[in-house]
């Protein structure tokens, strides 16, 4: 159903509750009334919405048909401006009242980065994208814990595994999995060619303990070994690295970033039921519509969603066809005007 379907079924709607209210037959009803009161105060602020957005839409209509009018051009085309950009802002208003977030959007989420084709130019994209989405969360009052990292010689990343902590966290990182792709001159280059490299990123919503049932005696396998890499006096000297295999689906965890087997072993646990929920979820899911599986993540990283292309400064997000030169201050953590986009987008594939 399009907006304009929506805004003219709620001035019926609202209509023939009101037709109710005001019938002489029910003003004695006070249990009718009551009831027909509260159905009118629900969808109120829906009402007032639609009834602005079709009274304009009508009126650029008139103006339509006006178009072509010698000496009226110009106000015309300024009249039409005008009401253009009241309905864009009535259209996301009532968007945003029409909508039902996804209930998964106020977990935290469990994001892994990990460096794609292109060698140490990819370890270090991927590295930009953990800075870019640190600094996100800083931004936005959430905290990152990190559970897993591998990292390179050359300051880069090979993996790493992270939580992000606080108000909505999924709801705000569910946008980003999917395949980044960055071309750039690397550091390294000497002839200036421009690289093109990539990195994956995986975001799933946190699962509480009561929403993925692990049999942690019959279900889990668990390893222990000594972890490698940056981490602390620890590293290479106690078994505290923990991989853990759910013998049912066969998913391997792997968590070395704590100093002690046991945070370790409770994080693993965490990426464990996060990447069961969401095989759950998507199972559930299979026949949402197309736009919906292109703008939420689903844990494939085999889709292409955005370009950072550094020689222009641009960033574009491909599923939504969204160019945007504000790379540099994207990669700093102002992620806010690609992620408003692309929820716009997402909102408006549920009414359309």
């Amino acid at each position: 159903m399009d907006i304009l379907s929506k805004a003219n079924s709620t001035i019926v709607e609202y209509d023939n509750i009101m037709e109710e209210i005001m019938d002489p037959s029910n003003v004695l009803d006070q249990e009718k009334l009551a009831t027909l009161s509260k159905q009118k105060s629900a969808i109120q602020e829906v009402y007032d919405l639609s009834l602005q957005f079709v009274t304009l839409t009508n009126e650029n209509k008139e103006l339509d048909a006006l178009d072509g009018e010698e000496g009226y051009a110009e106000l015309i085309k300024e009249e039409k401006v005008a009401i253009d950009n009241k309905l864009h802002n009535i259209k996301n208003a009532l968007i945003k009242i029409l909508i039902t977030d996804d209930p998964n959007d106020n977990k935290n989420a469990i994001i892994e980065v990990r460096a794609g084709t292109g060698g140490d130019e990819a370890a270090l994209f991927a590295a930009d994208l953990f800075r870019m989405y640190s600094r996100y969360a800083e931004k936005n009052n959430l905290s990152i814990n990190i559970m897993d990292i591998h990292e390179t010689g050359v300051g880069g990343l090979k993996s790493v595994i992270f939580s992000a902590e606080g108000h909505k966290a999924y709801g705000i990182y569910k946008y980003e999995g999917g395949v980044h792709r960055v071309q750039r001159i690397p550091k390294t280059e000497s002839g200036g060619r421009v690289h093109t490299s990539a990195a994956t990123v995986a975001v799933l919503p946190e699962a509480e303990q009561a929403e993925v049932d692990i049999n942690e005696a019959t279900d889990i396998k668990i390893d222990t070994y000594r972890a490698s890499g940056a981490g602390g006096q620890h590293v290479n000297k106690t078994e505290s690295a923990i991989r853990l295999t759910h013998i049912p689906t066969g998913l391997v965890v792997t968590c070395q970033d704590e100093s002690s087997q046991h945070k370790n072993k409770a994080s693993a646990l965490k990426v464990l039921r996060a990447r069961l929920f969401a095989l759950e979820q998507e199972k559930l899911n299979k026949d949402r519509d197309k736009m919906r599986k292109s703008l939420v993540s689903t844990g494939d990283r085999s889709a292409k969603i955005r370009t950072y292309n550094f020689p222009q400064g641009r960033i574009t997000d491909h599923r939504i066809n969204y160019t945007t030169h504000k790379l540099q201050v994207t990669l700093e953590g102002d992620l806010d005007h690609i992620i408003e986009q692309l929820k716009l987008a997402e909102d408006n594939s549920k009414i359309n």
